[in-house]
């Protein structure tokens, strides 16, 4: 409570995982090609610690989205996926943690709007024309 105990004291809102990883690509693709840990840091302006920031580019990189490479004790780190490729690996690595595959993918695709099964349509059409 604040000072007059009428008044909950303000909290910092608190920003969940993916918005963090988002923040780093967006950063790091804006990037004039591969940076520190400590350029990202500072293009947050956020006040976070370094080490949320390697954790966070740690765990994009175990996800596929960034890219590092060795200069001298550190990385120099690389976007290697976008906020929508982002989105894509969390899909699908929820789907590849699923016993019944099957019954994920058919439940998400009934409960799609049209407009969206319509796009989906589209799109494996385009990929099995391309294959």
């Amino acid at each position: 409570m604040s000072e007059d105990q009428d008044t909950p004291s303000p909290r910092a809102r608190r920003r969940g995982q993916g918005e963090l990883e988002v923040q780093v690509l967006g950063a790091l693709r804006t990037a004039p090609g591969p940076v520190t840990a400590a350029w990202v840091q500072e293009r947050l302006d956020d006040g976070l610690a370094y080490t949320t920031v390697m954790t966070i580019l740690s765990r994009l990189h175990a996800k596929g989205a960034v890219s590092r490479a060795r200069a001298g004790r550190s990385y120099r780190w690389r976007a290697a996926a976008d906020a929508a490729g982002l989105a894509a690996l969390r899909m699908r690595r929820v789907l590849d943690n699923q016993a019944d595959r099957d019954a994920v993918l058919a439940s998400f695709v009934t409960a799609l709007l049209p407009q969206d099964e319509d796009l989906l349509r589209a799109l494996l059409d385009a990929a099995s024309e391309g294959a």
